[in-house]
């Protein structure tokens, strides 16, 4: 079964597919965009624009489902590393998709990201979530959002929702 939600249709992923994780390339932006805008059409994450994209595409890691029988494999999830300052960095875009969820693959995104921000000597992470839960269980903590790095500001005022965001601002010292 195909879902779809607002024209965003994602493929058939089989549950128990093996899964491997590569970094991502141009060519995987439009997997990217329809994972994201599945989730962002639910109101979940904010949708990035294939622009944006492709503008940092060297930033994210994704996990990929291996064709089970007839049904094909994809795109099983994807997370993004944005480095914001010398001593910060964002995880950002994890989405995972519905038919893998559970499977600690978005564990696994934000453990591959920690590993490139650690072999950068970067000494800090945040993230904005929804899910607070999640990413206690990576080892961030929330934080008061007028605690944020003043680069983490200068991004938010591009977000439609600046005015009246509701996502928690979670940390994590790597150092």
């Amino acid at each position: 079964m195909t879902l779809m939600l607002d024209s965003i249709i994602l493929p058939d992923i089989h549950p128990d597919a093996p899964i491997s994780t590569r970094k991502a390339k141009l060519s995987d932006i439009e997997a990217i965009h329809a994972l994201i805008g599945y989730w962002a059409a639910r109101g979940q994450m904010l949708v990035r624009s294939r622009a944006l994209l492709a503008e940092n595409i060297r930033d994210f890691q994704l996990a990929f489902a291996e064709a089970v029988g007839d049904i094909p494999g994809g795109l099983a999830g994807v997370c993004g590393l944005h480095l914001l300052a010398p001593d910060l960095a964002e995880i950002r875009g994890l989405a995972i998709h519905p038919a893998m969820q559970g499977r600690g693959l978005g564990k696994l995104l934000v453990s591959a990201c920690e590993a490139e921000a650690r072999e950068i000597d970067l000494p800090a992470l945040f993230a904005w979530t929804y899910q607070q839960g999640f990413f206690e269980k990576c080892g961030f903590t929330r934080i008061d959002k007028t605690n944020l790095h003043p680069k983490v500001w200068s991004e938010c005022q591009r977000c439609a929702f600046f005015e009246n965001c509701n996502e928690i601002a979670m940390y994590r010292v790597l150092a």
